[in-house]
């Protein structure tokens, strides 16, 4: 299906009424989360996938550092920049 619409003036920025068949047959309501995909012609708008928002981790990126020291992240395994020999 192709709807033809405007593209408007909204603030200082522009808009895109998503409204009608637009929304109604994707199934879009506000907070619907989308991917937009862009390119030099245009872009297209997608639903994000269920799977990742839905995704949750134990611990986040913050508590896991906080916790660390360089022995419990086996830096002692990372290359030492001092012993690497540039250019050879």
């Amino acid at each position: 299906m192709r709807i033809e619409t405007e593209i408007k003036k909204r603030g200082s920025g522009t808009a895109l009424k998503v409204a009608g068949t637009m929304a109604e047959l994707p199934q879009f309501k506000p907070g619907t989360r989308v991917v937009v995909d862009v390119d030099g012609d245009g872009f297209v708008v997608r639903r994000a996938d269920e799977r990742l928002r839905t995704l949750r981790f134990p611990q986040t990126e913050v508590a896991l550092l906080a916790a660390m020291t360089p022995e419990s992240a086996h830096a002692e395994l990372l290359a030492n920049p001092s012993e690497t020999a540039i250019g050879r």
